[in-house]
């Protein structure tokens, strides 16, 4: 997604190759939607036994308690003498954000069923205290329809809803489970804006999997694959098999690299010029493991909502599949953190585990997020057109800003259990990239627009990072936190071309820094005996005078340790401050990164955090407003316009039938 692609010209392709599924194209986004009879119901999700594909744990989906079952994609079978609960992640309906956002007051589930067993549906409280709500017993059925119902009104602080199927001496098999709420009188069209930046096969397998699976793919009009890379998506020969799947759907648009910013507001900008009816827009990241199933549960809560919200997809990590990265968080600007989690979420949580009373690890208890991130997100345009388009950040805070502003106007984000993507684990990224100057420079930014701008805590933050860098021996992120720091206070003029030329200027910088640079552990010729794993003891009691030491032995030259070998989870400032040269191995355990202390270049970048914070402390507070008042343009429609090159929103365009 980010990076620098070129001058590639702005392009937008519309790819009207025939479906080759059964899967009827619709219009624009602009199209009318035709009122749903009164006994139409709306899907709200599916009842899956399995995930999309092998890599990821069928217990995310139905958990065999007992016996032996088998576990299929839309179906289940039971031998004698089993049990099976989908009191899972995927596999329950979490009750307490439907009581919460939407005026649904019961919902129903139907399944085929066939042999002989008993479907129960249960449901939960605050505290994971479990009760049956409906039962049906099965004999000797032969593809019989099994409906039940269960009414969503004692689940305001939390709780859900899920299936237990049970066998004794016969076989049980379910199929096609469907939970369903009444539909409203007109079903919202969606968009889903893929943003990508070489990263070809992710963004192929992305839309292979949507292509994959007409249910979810139904409820989508238009998907736009937004492509700034170098390495155009549309060069590969399965780019035309996918896109003649996805038939009139697909719009396929290059242009310059503006990050993940520019890219989803791209989609954005398409949908919401196109005029007509409010449209939900879905953003998907291209380098996640697609849940298609996570289209069908955005867009039924969006249907239903009593407001406009933004409704966020939730992040499991790839690399481990069955954690779930957060359930609900918020940011602190002034200290440049996001991704703090917010009071009773999950954070980190192995969903296939149990908690502490041996229950399942659940978010029973309803949790209000205050932004959610762009890996999949829905957005109304409504919203848009009360707050304007995203800013043009580039990457890093964009979805945070957009969240913020989005409730100082009145509209709440939801982060919605059970609908979730894979995605790149953000513990295995290394902190000490040059995209952490956009980290930082954003969080200013941000800071600027939303809170009150306390220099006095936000330089406190800034010199307690430059410190800690320093002394860790990491000069290149410590000349990227005071650039970043520096452009910030340039004002918002810095954003006036999306921010192309800083992403391609921190990285000049920051190649001058060789600690910057990650090796493979082969390129290191050391004697072995020099590289012998060192670990960090236990964390300081008092880091300013652990600090201070540090300090003193760098400034005379004295150290703990000539050299070694720093694992990654030890690489702690107050830890690799112990050595005059560190082989640190990278957080994603790659390579390795060689820190070397270098006083001269330490004083040196001392005196600029010196000259910085100064600046800070007083040009601030009128660079804050400077950024306020450029908001309103930064955001406009027709700022993005001239970024895209664009003489004028383009013309609503139709799909071929």
């Amino acid at each position: 997604m980010p990076g620098s692609s070129g001058t590639t010209p702005t392009q937008v392709h519309d790819v009207m190759e025939p479906a080759m599924i059964d899967v009827p194209a619709r219009t624009g986004a602009a199209a009318p939607v035709v009122p749903p009879e009164p006994t139409a119901r709306l899907v709200i999700q599916r009842g899956l036994c399995c995930g999309p594909s092998a890599l990821v744990p069928e217990d995310l989906y139905a958990v065999v308690e007992r016996g032996m079952a088998r576990r299929e994609r839309h179906r289940v079978e039971l031998a004698p003498g089993s049990h099976v609960s989908t009191n899972t992640y995927f596999g329950r309906v979490h009750a307490t954000y439907w009581q919460r956002w939407t005026d649904v007051t019961d919902v129903e589930v139907s399944m085929r069923a066939n042999g002989s067993g008993r479907i129960r549906v249960l449901a939960s409280d605050t505290n994971k205290v479990w009760r049956i709500v409906a039962a049906h017993d099965v004999a000797d059925a032969q593809d019989s329809t099994v409906r039940l119902s269960a009414p969503i009104d004692r689940f305001l602080d939390g709780g859900g809803l899920w299936l237990e199927f049970t066998t004794e001496t016969g076989e049980l098999a379910v199929s096609d489970v469907r939970w369903t709420v009444p539909a409203p009188s007109a079903v919202r069209p969606a968009s889903v804006v893929i943003c990508t930046y070489n990263r070809v096969e992710d963004c192929l397998n992305t839309l292979q999997a949507l292509a994959d699976d007409p249910e979810p793919l139904a409820t989508v009009d238009l998907i736009y694959v937004v492509d700034q890379g170098s390495d155009p998506v549309e060069s590969r020969p399965r780019f035309a098999d996918v896109a003649a799947r996805l038939g009139g759907r697909l719009r396929y648009v290059r242009q310059p690299n503006l990050g993940g910013a520019g890219g989803f507001t791209r989609g954005l900008f398409e949908v919401a010029g196109a005029g007509g009816e409010p449209v939900d827009v879905v953003f998907m990241d291209d380098d996640v493991l697609l849940e298609p199933e996570i289209l069908i549960r955005l867009t039924a809560f969006a249907n239903r909502t009593t407001h406009p919200m933004i409704v966020g997809g939730q992040m499991l990590n790839l690399l481990h599949p069955g954690h779930l990265h957060i359930s609900a968080e918020y940011a602190d600007p002034e200290r440049l953190l996001v991704g703090l989690p917010m009071p009773d979420a999950l954070k980190e949580a192995y969903l296939l585990g149990l908690d502490e009373r041996q229950l399942p690890t659940v978010q029973d208890r309803r949790v209000d997020t205050e932004y959610n991130g762009w890996w999949s997100c829905l957005i109304p345009t409504e919203i848009i057109a009360a707050i304007g388009y995203p800013l043009p950040l580039f990457f890093q805070w964009d979805d945070v800003e957009f969240g913020y502003r989005a409730r100082a106007h009145g509209f709440p984000t939801v982060a919605l259990p059970g609908a979730g993507v894979w995605h790149a684990d953000f513990g295995w990224k290394d902190w000490d990239e040059w995209h952490r100057y956009f980290n930082i420079r954003n969080g200013l930014i941000t800071a600027a627009l939303h809170t009150g701008f306390s220099v006095k805590r936000i330089g406190r933050r800034v010199g307690q990072l430059l410190a800690q860098y320093l002394v860790g021996m990491q000069y290149g992120l410590s000349a990227t936190l005071l650039q970043a720091v520096e452009d910030f206070l340039d004002g918002p003029e810095i954003l006036d071309d999306g921010s192309a030329a800083a992403a391609a200027r921190i990285r000049t910088i920051r190649a001058s820094y060789p600690e910057t640079v990650m090796h493979p552990i082969a390129e290191i010729d050391d004697d072995f005996r020099d590289l012998r794993v060192v670990r960090a003891a236990n964390p300081p009691g008092k880091e300013r005078l652990t600090w201070l030491k540090r300090a003193v032995y760098h400034a005379t030259g004295r150290s703990v340790h000539r050299t070694g070998m720093v694992p990654a989870g030890d690489a702690h400032w107050w830890h690799v401050s112990n050595f005059e040269r560190a082989v640190v191995t990278d957080m994603s355990e790659q390579g390795i990164r060689i820190r070397t202390r270098d006083r001269a270049l330490a004083l040196e970048l001392t005196k600029r955090g010196t000259r910085v914070l100064r600046r800070l402390a007083t040009e601030g507070p009128a660079v804050a407003e400077r950024y306020r008042a450029a908001a309103p343009r930064l955001t406009s429609r027709a700022n993005w316009a001239r970024l895209y090159g664009l003489a004028e929103p383009p013309a609503p365009r139709a799909t071929e039938p």
